[in-house]
């Protein structure tokens, strides 16, 4: 059975940081691409970023992009997302999801493509 566990989250001023963990067991996450979502209002859930199978291929939401930073250690079967200069609009729960296989495009934007979901770990931005 194929599990991811999110950790990571917490509450930070703006402006600050964080580094949300996911952890695989049952598959191993360099045979998937991996990726963040979180909810947004109109939508069940965005992507944030996500790092692709067995390529350095990375991709990010226009939302995020120069702030946060996808990356993989092959090790400890683990991506993480690295989060700075932390803002108002980025507090959610978000998410770890995997999908077996390679993605191309857009298609990482899709959450319906993903296989596998974490339970999430929450992020809050505040004074």
């Amino acid at each position: 059975q194929v599990q991811l566990v999110e950790s990571g989250g917490g509450l930070v001023q703006p402006g600050g940081s964080l580094r949300l963990s996911c952890i695989g067991t049952g598959h191993n996450l360099d045979y998937t691409a991996v990726a963040w979502f979180r909810p947004a209002p109109g939508k069940e859930r965005e992507g944030v970023s996500c790092i692709n199978r067995e390529d350095p291929t990375t991709w990010y939401s226009d939302s995020v992009k120069g702030r946060f930073t996808i990356s993989r250690d092959s090790a400890k079967n683990a991506v993480y997302l690295q989060m700075n200069n932390l803002i108002p609009e980025d507090p959610a729960v978000y998410f770890c999801t995997a999908h077996d296989g390679r993605l191309y495009n857009d298609m990482w934007l899709q959450y319906e493509r993903y296989d596998w979901w974490g339970q999430g770990t929450q992020v809050t931005v505040s004074n």
